[in-house]
């Protein structure tokens, strides 16, 4: 199974906006993870774990508290080519790309519900 079957949009914000504006919309939004962007430029990702470890910030700007480096992987590689990446970056969430462009997330919850499709050797390394 490719990447692109499973995976699901995102939802993106300003580095501008404050971290409680972000906090805000992922509640509102049922979701974990914002892709930060601006001007279809993407700057980094903020999860909920950044906002938790910076609850102090929540008047802070995203681009203060987002990790930049962001992780991706192509729509058509197979979800175990994912879990490896997750696994090796330690990392729930993996914005999808096709062409270069962002185009959605897979998480680990996606991969879970997904399980029988992986290689099993990746879920119990």
């Amino acid at each position: 199974m490719k990447v692109g079957e499973i995976m699901h949009p995102i939802k993106s914000i300003d580095p501008n906006a404050s971290v409680r504006q972000a906090a805000v919309m992922m509640s509102e939004e049922g979701i974990a993870s914002l892709l930060v962007s601006k001007d279809k430029d993407v700057k980094g990702i903020i999860t909920e774990r950044e906002i938790l470890k910076n609850i102090k910030k929540l008047g802070s700007k995203v681009g203060q508290v987002m990790t930049k480096k962001v992780i991706t992987i192509e729509e058509d590689k197979h979800i175990d080519k994912a879990v490896e990446l997750m696994k090796e970056h330690k990392i729930k969430r993996l914005p999808v790309t096709r062409e270069g462009q962002i185009v959605g997330i897979v998480t680990a919850t996606d991969i879970l519900a997904n399980a029988e499709n992986i290689n099993e050797d990746f879920l119990f390394d």
